[in-house]
């Protein structure tokens, strides 16, 4: 079994409610699970055995979301006062330096290890793995529309060149036979602008469609992502 040259990263995976704020976080399991990316644990984690580095998160992006920087304090910032669905994460929100425990115990090693793949030399390319809703949530960019299958983003041709993108569009849309957006509605979030700087980066968003099992999603963007590699980084 080849190894493909790829990092790839599933910062909202997890739903662990981290212990020093169970007491004050308002959220049920559901509602946790519903504010983060559902379904890709199931879809990315099998691609570890493939890829030169894989990282994710056991916990729940409702309370540290690793894709924000460590000054976004928005209310849907790194520590937030509500879900994507306007849902209120805490009874009571944490003080200063609770909020600066949360982001040195969950946030930093997982950025560690991020900055790591930029120095792995036999590594091109870095992929954000996510989840998205099928339908645009209150805060989303596109609230209540509808979303395609699939969504890459670069920031707009910054994080990675133009033509690397583009070909990844167009396996994917063989591949899974439906069209692929580029850039829209998300064109990637802070750790593909932050690290693209670096080093190629691109944010891959699957929906959460049952329209598609997990497994298939699984399947197909291992075989897209085969493809890909083997065009542009044969050998």
């Amino acid at each position: 079994m080849s190894i493909l040259p790829l990092a790839l990263s599933a910062p909202h995976s997890g739903v662990k409610i981290p212990v020093e704020i169970k007491q004050i976080c308002a959220l049920t399991a559901q509602e946790v699970i519903e504010d983060g990316d559902v379904g890709a644990d199931e879809i990315y984690s099998p691609l570890e055995l493939h890829v030169a580095a894989f990282r994710k998160s056991d916990f729940a992006r409702a309370i540290v979301d690793l894709n924000r920087a460590t000054d976004d304090f928005r209310k849907d910032g790194i520590i937030k006062t509500h879900t994507c669905w306007d849902v209120p994460v805490y009874r009571e929100y944490p003080d200063a330096d609770m909020i600066a425990l949360l982001i040195e115990k969950y946030y930093i090693p997982y950025h560690r290890d991020l900055a790591g793949f930029s120095a792995m030399q036999d590594v091109p390319v870095c992929i954000d793995c996510h989840t998205m809703a099928e339908y645009g949530p209150p805060v989303g960019p596109d609230p209540g529309q509808e979303r395609p299958l699939i969504c890459l983003g670069n920031a707009h041709h910054k994080t990675c060149p133009e033509q690397w993108i583009t070909l990844l569009a167009e396996i994917m849309e063989a591949e899974f036979r439906q069209p692929v957006a580029v850039n829209a509605p998300f064109a990637g979030g802070y750790i593909t602008q932050h690290y693209g700087q670096r080093k190629p980066w691109i944010q891959l968003e699957l929906s959460r469609t049952n329209k598609v099992t997990n497994q298939d999603k699984t399947a197909g963007l291992l075989n897209a992502l085969r493809q890909w590699c083997a065009t542009l980084f044969p050998g």
